[in-house]
């Protein structure tokens, strides 16, 4: 049996022209939302959650803007641990990433029970925590009143011993805060998004010095903010400006310049950071740095600050890895971010007349082994890093892989560090990995899911049986001893 319809040819053309209608209005409705939503924080999030796109905030200063930033210093009730060990500065005592400590760690954690020791709430980015004196230092940043932050906590439980900040307006990209503080007896150094040098006296957070290298050295802020780790060496903090001088020497106590390095070829200030090296009785910082032809890799005297090699090679898009040194005359490089033909390098170095030459072994592309964002680690005459395809992988000192890890594991930009014979890796999500620094095979011993936030990519410090590490918004300090 049919339906009757019983509409007249009026009523079919107003409905008609309804249904019409409606889908417009949807659509009207839904550009005028997305605009919105365009404008607010969510839209932010969203382009956070995005590497490699270039949402780059202009980078303008006033005329009237004060090179020189007042700052604040408040004090709190934490106090210093009692605990010994330290891991002073990026990738820690020896930068290269590896705890000597004399302490014995676990090599399984019964389920669930990894112990968080403490916790505390950080401002959105990628800093990691060095440790000297029973303190914790991080440089965070303090959205809500615009200001970037060094913050001192104690190991025992977290809690705040005080907190230098400056005004300084920083927006979202892709987190704010990146670089890892140096800290001594005496001096903490930092370096902030917008490339503001800060030295602190390590255990009250008195104010001693500040330079704002783009105002006083006409540095170009990279992209997503400064990620250069900063050093403190006999009492000078050495950074690379790569302005109007490509590095320099500050005495820590009175803020002067000790000395320049000449910078006429024009880099600008990379991702990486400053890594000594001794060859032949003569020690300097090497660096990687960039222009529009891409750059390369110099020697800088510690010294008089002086180059005494330069090699330009190495020309990849983005250089975040510190250089690694291998021995006592190899130096390591990597890179990732879409990279076609250099993944990563080795370099030797010779001596011919007193004349120090550079030349290169071996090159490989990323998919061989490349890395991101994190410095691989060598140890016992290994390289160990996470390549572009997430996987973990061991190298040997002529270039050949000796394994990956299995692909059921994504490790992701996440970092890692060696302690024991340890391999700890964390991936992006938060879940630690721990594996076997061996080179006969990938031996993975445990694994658990730390921390429930995302991008859980700043680099780890290892200290007194603890292990420091953040996502995006979180820092928490693990036992990891045996017990």
């Amino acid at each position: 049996m049919g339906i009757c319809d019983e509409r007249t040819d009026e009523d079919y053309m107003r409905q008609t022209s309804v249904a019409r209608i409606i889908p417009i209005a949807l659509v009207v409705v839904g550009v005028i939302s997305l605009y919105l939503w365009l404008r607010s924080d969510a839209a932010r999030d969203l382009a956070l959650r995005l590497p490699g796109a270039d949402n780059r905030p202009e980078m303008t200063y006033a005329d009237d803007e004060p090179i020189k930033v007042t700052g604040r210093l408040v004090k709190f009730d934490g106090t210093p641990s009692d605990l010994p060990g330290a891991w002073p500065r990026f990738r820690g005592a020896n930068f290269d990433a590896i705890s000597t400590e004399n302490i014995e760690l676990a090599k399984e954690w019964p389920e669930n029970e990894l112990s968080v020791l403490w916790s505390v709430e950080l401002g959105e980015g990628y800093a990691g925590a060095v440790v000297l004196a029973g303190r914790v230092y991080v440089l965070d940043y303090d959205r809500e009143n615009q200001a970037d932050v060094v913050r001192c906590l104690s190991l025992e439980d977290g809690r705040e011993i005080w907190r230098y900040s400056y005004p300084i307006e920083v927006k979202r990209w892709h987190g704010m805060s990146r670089t890892i503080p140096a800290v001594t007896d005496k001096y903490i150094v930092t370096l902030g998004p917008k490339c503001h040098v800060t030295c602190l006296d390590s255990a009250t957070g008195e104010f001693r010095w500040m330079f704002n290298l783009v105002r006083e050295f006409n540095t170009k802020v990279p992209q997503w903010y400064a990620a250069q780790c900063p050093l403190i060496e006999d009492g000078k903090a050495i950074i690379a400006p790569a302005g109007d001088v490509l590095m320099m020497a500050v005495d820590c106590e009175s803020g002067e310049i000790v000395w320049e390095t000449p910078n006429p070829d024009g880099w600008v200030m990379t991702h990486s950071s400053i890594v000594p090296m001794e060859f032949k009785g003569r020690r300097f910082y090497v660096y990687c740095g960039g222009n529009a032809s891409r750059g390369g890799i110099v020697g800088v005297s510690t010294e008089d600050g002086g180059i005494l090699w330069k090699t330009t090679p190495w020309k990849v898009r983005f250089k975040v890895p510190m250089p690694v040194i291998v021995g006592e005359d190899r130096i390591f490089l990597t890179a990732g971010y879409g990279q076609y033909e250099y993944g990563c390098m080795m370099l030797r170095l010779t001596e011919t007349d007193g004349k120090i030459n550079v030349q290169s072994e071996f090159m490989h592309s990323p998919e061989v082994f490349g890395s991101m964002q994190q410095t691989p680690i060598f140890y016992d005459g290994h390289i160990y890093g996470v390549r572009t395809d997430k996987q973990m992988v061991c190298l040997d000192l002529d270039g050949r892989v000796a394994w990956t890890s299995t692909s059921a594991n994504k490790f992701g930009s996440g970092p890692y560090a060696i302690a024991d014979g340890l391999i700890y890796v964390l991936n992006d999500s938060g879940v630690l990995t721990l594996v076997e620094a061996t080179a006969t095979g990938y031996v993975q011993l445990d694994q658990e899911k730390i921390l429930d936030g995302i991008e859980s990519w700043g680099p780890m410090a290892i200290v007194s049986g603890r292990l420091i590490v953040r996502d995006l918004k979180r820092m928490i300090c693990l036992d990891i001893s045996e017990h």
